[in-house]
């Protein structure tokens, strides 16, 4: 048994650590580093890698920006969420993405915290219980995109991921291919660098994709 989890461990963390260095390469964006290890723990899992919508992602880090800074609000008895509403009255246009172009929601991640944590823990934070991990692994999602914020603002610390199962490059799309940068915050596959990320613990930035990749496949089997 001892073996097996080893073998197990040893090959998550091939894949979870040759995911982050590929994603880091790309921008200094949290909300990238995220969505890698995301899709590093699906394939893991194998289940199929999702595409970066940064309109869906935009629309991510709206969604965080309507709880007005609650981290109250983010579950527990007094957990709320925004109104569907929302989506193509107010999310869309302050992401320029085009409200016909929205497409259903499959799934949504979303956590608070005090403090700032690196994306691999962010990640262990979002997987609090098994409905999580049954968001995580749907075969309904084709799409996600993650925001964060107070990476520049300050405290509380938001992460939210959105999953849809819209069709590539005709869900939430964009005006003029690029969607709008806003601060606080950032959202990934916006190619857009975003401070919080520190270059200084790397290496233990991709020990935590394999600890994560881990503790997730963990969960899934019981161990």
């Amino acid at each position: 048994m001892a073996m097996a989890l080893w073998l197990l461990f040893s090959s998550f963390l091939f894949l979870s650590v040759s995911a982050a260095n590929t994603q880091t390469k790309v921008t200094d964006n949290p909300a990238d580093e995220l969505v890698a290890v995301l899709n590093a723990n699906r394939t893991a899992h194998k289940s199929s890698s999702l595409t970066d919508n940064p309109g869906l992602a935009c629309i991510a880090l709206q969604y965080i920006k309507a709880y007005g800074g609650d981290c109250k609000a983010v579950g527990g008895p007094d957990a709320k969420k925004p109104a569907d509403s929302e989506f193509a009255e107010t999310f869309a246009p302050n992401c320029g993405v085009d409200a016909s172009t929205l497409s259903p929601i499959t799934g949504r991640l979303l956590g608070c915290q005090s403090k700032y944590v690196q994306p691999p823990e962010a990640f262990s934070m979002l997987m609090k219980n098994e409905r999580s991990l049954e968001i995580l692994y749907s075969k309904n999602h084709t799409e996600v995109g993650a925001g964060v914020t107070g990476t520049d603002g300050g405290a509380p610390y938001f992460w939210c991921v959105l999953f849809s199962g819209g069709k590539h490059n005709s869900s939430f799309v964009v005006e003029g291919g690029v969607a709008k940068i806003t601060r606080p915050g950032c959202f990934s596959g916006a190619n857009d660098e975003c401070s919080g990320a520190d270059h200084s613990s790397r290496p233990s930035h991709m020990w935590m994709y394999a600890v994560t990749a881990f503790i997730a496949v963990g969960y899934a089997f019981g161990l």
